[in-house]
């Protein structure tokens, strides 16, 4: 088994790497002067099982352009079988045609790392789940579920918790979380006029008295968690928190997340952390590597993946 980093999270890689006990292939991976990519692997991997980590975020067109050049490197390589792995999938929210003559930019990025050299992807809470079936290839989507539910019991112990869905696209990721907490259920109406703006409508549910905490997939601009927040606390809620798989938390988002009503958001790492984040009073990181490692291990061994949904 052999694993490749690119650029977009190194730390994630490493701690991948150390996770599984070896570590990371030699490889060179910059930019001509016009910022061309190149990549060189510079280890042997003829007949090797390689896993390439790279999440498609911020810069995205970059961090994609370095995974497709990665994979293409590795097949002529005559890598035996070629996984990329991707904890945050970009482009995953054109997941069809909003409007017309609009594109399906999801589609064309699953064409894109099939026809680079892929033979499997491994990728975490997909936005939209039917993104699985733009590819042709094996998809291994992970859930941020189990991991987010043991953090809530350590963290949130003998307190009135809802679970709150931030949008009626969300209620199947927040009721997997409230299942297995064995607690309560809320929706938030909001409508979206356009991108990267939402207005909250209505709350479904009593949340007085309670402690709320919305689950989400990502959290981009923050509006639209700092806007549920607010709704749920003059309904009553005692408390507004959050758990979101993927931080990419562009523009002012941070500091839009620390003056609102938001007590606590819990993110993970898949997205590697802005000093802004990381300097963030009211915004947590939860680490993945050991889930992505144990799934890298037991598809190099050909085992099962989804018992660790379990």
């Amino acid at each position: 088994m052999k694993i490749v980093a690119c650029n977009s999270n190194p730390p994630l890689a490493k701690a991948v790497a150390e996770t599984l006990g070896i570590g990371l292939t030699k490889a060179s991976i910059r930019r001509f002067a016009d910022m061309e990519v190149f990549v060189e692997i510079q280890e042997n991997v003829r007949g090797e099982d390689v896993f390439v980590l790279q999440s498609t975020s911020f810069p995205a067109n970059d961090n994609l352009m370095e995974l497709l050049i990665t994979l293409d490197a590795l097949r002529r390589s005559s890598a035996r079988r070629i996984t990329a792995v991707i904890p945050y999938f970009g482009y995953a929210r054109q997941d069809r045609k909003s409007a017309p003559r609009t594109p399906i930019s999801a589609k064309l990025v699953a064409n894109l790392i099939t026809t680079a050299g892929a033979n499997r992807v491994l990728t975490m809470d997909l936005h939209a789940g039917q993104i699985q079936g733009f590819f042709d290839i094996p998809v291994d989507n992970l859930f941020a579920a189990p991991l987010f539910s043991r953090d809530i019991q350590e963290m949130y112990p003998d307190r009135d918790l809802m679970i709150v869905s931030p949008d009626v696209g969300g209620v199947v990721r927040a009721r997997a979380i409230a299942t297995r907490l064995n607690c309560d259920l809320a929706i938030i109406d909001k409508r979206r006029e356009r991108a990267g703006h939402s207005e909250v409508m209505n709350v479904i549910g009593d949340v007085s008295g309670r402690d709320c905490i919305l689950v989400d997939d990502l959290v981009d601009s923050g509006g639209t968690h700092c806007n549920a927040a607010e709704a749920l606390i003059k309904r009553g809620a005692r408390s507004a928190s959050a758990y979101v798989t993927h931080g990419v938390l562009s523009g002012g988002a941070v500091a839009r997340i620390a003056t609102s009503p938001i007590e606590t958001m819990t993110i993970t790492d898949s997205i590697m952390a802005t000093e802004a984040v990381a300097q963030s009073g009211n915004i947590r990181q939860l680490p993945i590597a050991s889930l992505l490692a144990e799934a890298i291990k037991r598809i190099a061994e050909e085992s099962s993946v989804s018992s660790l949904f379990d």
